[in-house]
């Protein structure tokens, strides 16, 4: 990474901007190091210092790109919501200015956007200079509604000042946020777009003046809804350039439910009458025809045999006591597994079939928890031996002595159950546990047993919480300390549900040891929950938490899916191709007792074709894991249509390992519609200023790449590449970038299942949340054409724009965090050879020089 310094004259002017804001301090350390950290992105923007999500308010006024931005002034975590602000010539070179808007002691200052009311209706200014007017939502502290208020700023937004009769709307909601704003010329009003979040609707509104508003239609639920709508934005595009044919977009956030998992974004193309956007999509789909093995229909479950009582005596035909309504099962009844409520467990198991066709396909709803290959199903005793510590005392004492605790965050005794503001904590046993949570995830301290003597091969204990391990920066962890080394350590999932862990102490037999638990984590899940630890001659088993539909064949689970958190069944599929002939069994399986610990289940087909999730056939801005909360510029030149995102995702958004910033946006977007086999698609690519950053230029020869990795003549964190691939005989082909200490990111395309990817498994630091690493897919079919791919890589991120020969196109977006010294550049073929031509690549000046 390069540690060039700025020229001193700009370097102190920022350093003067921030020190005003109580960021910095203009030391000479600072001034060697700022933007020039490791990871810090060299051509995106982020903000000096602190936390950043969505974009907010983007607006182009007086020759100049403002970008809003949700923004902690004061931390580099989520809290203290605020609009940070910046401003751009060219969207490429980005000054930060002070805080735009502060969170106060009854709100914060969540999303929104920016206009300028030319007309002046608001009477906030005056024709000769109107106003720019923040429509925002008022997330109240005392109460936790969502309302909309309006800010204004009559110095072109530089300070501003909140309306004194705020909230200007207001529908008594704690999920009604994120307004976006635009006039709307043939009916001379202005328009909202604003999300009723757990609804999955948007909502639109009209008003003469900002200040009142008149509901006017809402949209959805529709396209991808597996979790909350948020940040939608509404505009419209000409059809291949044609001025004569127009389409409005709407563009949807959702968290979680994103085609990579965790956050993404979402867009429609349709119609808007002032009042109404309706679809291009109807959303009606019929899945592929096949041979129906069972669809409940009968009134019994046949010679399907459950266990348990979660399944009740036969199948459902509706939602049962307690239940909301259950929708997208077929015919009048399906498998339903809420009996008794969420409390109660079961399975429900076919009998035994041979496999015949390529894909199993069903309908699946109800609680998200995956199947684990290391669970057990059925009930699992608890571990038995010398109990270090059960904490069901009011302090922390055990049969080894007093545990010692220090800092706020373990009080001075073991919680009993959940705390204040805790989501449900369940798992551990008898009444009481080592609950971090004391007063939020704010609070710190560390938890260390006494001394004692390892003499049974194994250390058995339930943990749950956050996932921070001992290695990061700040861990909440469980370590065992030997001769004052961390020997062995645990960390949660990120959830509160305790599981069973275990450590082999085979090699340490004999030797005096400690426990210590840490909570050294501020940011969010930032606590660490721990149970029953005991020394034992057994290893302790996990319980299968699973709610979901497993595949076995010869008795082992090969396949497996669960549902999203809801009680709309929808599409799932199992490849079977490799099991054709073999003997296998369908189980469905309730082994949860938490929330959302059912499962629901309809149509099992054998068929040819695999049936698509709603999720796979919605319209995706990104397919990558880190393009979130995405907004487009108002009134930008030229009527231009300029899309930026949140390059993070809540999945690990505050565990990345980044300071003293975190979070970055992605490369700005320009935006058009292209009429690809006769459907209206979305065409995203980098804008065209782009270009002023490109230094040396490097051509390089057609490449045939036959079972390897090849490097090339290209070196650099911060690259653009151009490239056509011809997958040839290969099963996958593509690039490797950032490559080098035996990292790389790779940029492939899969033959087999016709997609895109990155895998970013081996991308450098993954470690920091288990969610991270990975592949991220796109579907783009090739019919043996070329896939024209033009890549951006930046010290902490890719963005790839990939194109195949009918113009069809997916882009994908990740974080990765390799080595500095990570910097070169491979082709690769697995599986035959693969032709790599017109390539270019161009090294990218930093922004902040």
């Amino acid at each position: 990474m390069s540690r060039t310094i700025r020229p001193r004259r700009r370097l102190l002017a920022a350093l003067a901007v921030l020190s005003g804001l109580g960021l910095v301090a203009a030391s000479p350390a600072t001034a060697d190091t700022l933007y020039h950290e490791q990871y810090r992105p060299q051509f995106h923007f982020t903000p000096a210092q602190n936390w950043l999500n969505d974009p907010n308010g983007l607006i182009y006024y007086k020759g100049q790109y403002h970008l809003f931005f949700q923004h902690n002034p004061s931390g580099n975590s989520w809290g203290n919501i605020s609009w940070g602000h910046a401003v751009s010539t060219d969207l490429v070179h980005w000054k930060q200015l002070p805080v735009a808007i502060p969170q106060d002691d009854q709100e914060m200052i969540f999303s929104g956007g920016v206009v300028l009311d030319r007309n002046n209706t608001t009477g906030f200014g005056t024709r000769k200079n109107p106003p720019l007017v923040a429509v925002y939502t008022s997330a109240q502290k005392a109460s936790g509604k969502q309302q909309q208020a309006l800010a204004y700023s009559t110095d072109g937004g530089t300070t501003w000042t909140k309306y004194h009769d705020n909230p200007v709307l207001d529908i008594g909601s704690n999920n009604f946020r994120d307004p976006k704003v635009f006039w709307y010329a043939p009916t001379q009003r202005w328009l909202m777009a604003v999300s009723l979040a757990d609804q999955h609707k948007i909502a639109f509104y009209s008003s003469a003046d900002l200040k009142h508003w008149t509901h006017q239609s809402d949209f959805g639920p529709a396209g991808a809804t597996g979790g909350v709508w948020e940040c939608p934005d509404l505009f419209p595009l000409q059809v291949d350039g044609d001025p004569k044919k127009t389409k409005w977009v709407l563009a949807v956030n959702l968290n979680p439910g994103g085609i990579a998992g965790g956050s993404g974004a979402q867009y429609f193309v349709g119609d808007f009458d002032g009042k109404k956007f309706t679809s291009d999509d109807t959303g009606s789909y019929t899945p592929p025809s096949g041979t129906v093995t069972q669809d409940f229909e009968s009134g019994s479950f046949g010679d399907w045999t459950a266990t348990g009582d979660a399944f009740g005596s036969a199948p459902a035909t509706g939602a049962v006591d307690w239940q909301s309504q259950v929708t997208g099962f077929e015919g009048e009844a399906f498998a339903n597994s809420f009996h008794g409520g969420d409390a109660s467990t079961g399975t429900l198991t076919s009998p035994e079939f041979t496999v015949t066709g390529d894909y199993l396909n069903f309908k699946i709803g109800g609680g998200d928890h995956p199947y684990d290959p290391d669970a057990v199903l059925g009930d699992v005793p608890a571990p038995t031996g010398e109990t270090l510590a059960d904490f069901e005392g009011s302090t922390y004492t055990s049969p080894i002595g007093d545990w010692t605790a220090t800092g706020e965050a373990f009080g001075t005794g073991p919680a009993q159950g959940t705390l204040p503001d805790q989501g449900q904590v369940s798992g551990y046993l008898g009444n009481g546990l080592v609950n971090s949570y004391l007063n939020g995830d704010a609070t710190t301290g560390t938890l260390t047993s006494p001394t004692f003597t390892i003499d049974k091969k194994y250390l058995d204990f339930l943990i749950g919480g956050g996932y921070h391990p001992a290695s990061s920066d700040a861990p909440t962890a469980v370590e065992l300390i030997v001769d004052g080394q961390v020997v062995r350590s645990a960390t949660g999932s990120n959830g509160e549900a305790l599981s069973w862990a275990s450590w082999d102490l085979s090699d340490l037999q004999g030797k005096q040891a400690q426990i210590k638990v840490v909570d050294a984590n501020t940011g969010g899940w930032g606590h660490i929950n721990l149970d029953q630890v005991v020394l034992s001659d057994t290893q302790a088993k996990i319980p299968s938490v699973q709610t979901g539909v497993n595949l076995l064949v010869d008795g082992e689970v090969v396949d497996s899916a669960t549902g999203a958190g809801s009680e709309a069944l929808d599409w799932a599929s199992f490849n079977t191709m490799a099991h054709k002939g073999k003997k296998a069994r369908i189980q469905i399986v309730d082994a949860n007792s938490g929330g959302w610990g059912h499962i629901l289940a309809d149509q099992f087909t054998v068929a040819d074709k695999p049936a698509l999730t709603s999720t796979q056939r919605a319209h995706w801005l990104d397919y990558g894991a880190d393009f979130y909360a995405a907004n487009t510029w108002t009134d930008a030149p030229g009527g231009r249509r300029v899309m930026i995102a949140w390059m993070n995702n809540w999945n690990y958004g505050q565990a990345i390992p980044t300071s003293p910033w975190r979070s970055a946006d992605s490369f700005p977007r320009q935006l058009s519609l292209r009429t690809v086999d006769g459907k209206v698609r979305l065409i995203q690519q980098p804008v065209r200023e782009l270009t002023g950053l490109r230094g040396a230029r490097t051509q390089l020869p057609t490449t045939q790449v036959e079972n390897t990795a090849t490097p090339l003549a290209v070196d650099g964190g911060s690259l653009e590449l151009q490239a056509d691939l011809t997958p040839g005989s290969a099963d996958r082909a593509g690039l490797d970038v950032r490559t080098g200490a035996g990292q790389r990111t790779r940029i492939g395309y899969d033959t087999a299942t016709g997609e895109v990817y990155i895998d970013r498994s081996n991308s450098g630091a993954t470690d920091f949340d288990p969610t991270f690493s990975g592949v991220q897919r796109a579907p783009l079919a090739l019919d043996g054409g070329r896939l024209s791919l033009r890549v951006l890589v930046d010290a902490s991120s890719v963005e790839v724009y990939a194109q195949n020969s009918r113009g069809e196109q997916v882009t994908l977006t990740d974080q990765i965090f390799p080595d500095p010294s990570s910097t070169g550049v491979d082709a690769f073929a697995e599986g035959g050879t693969a032709t790599l031509d017109h390539m270019q690549a161009w090294q990218l000046k930093s922004i902040w020089r």
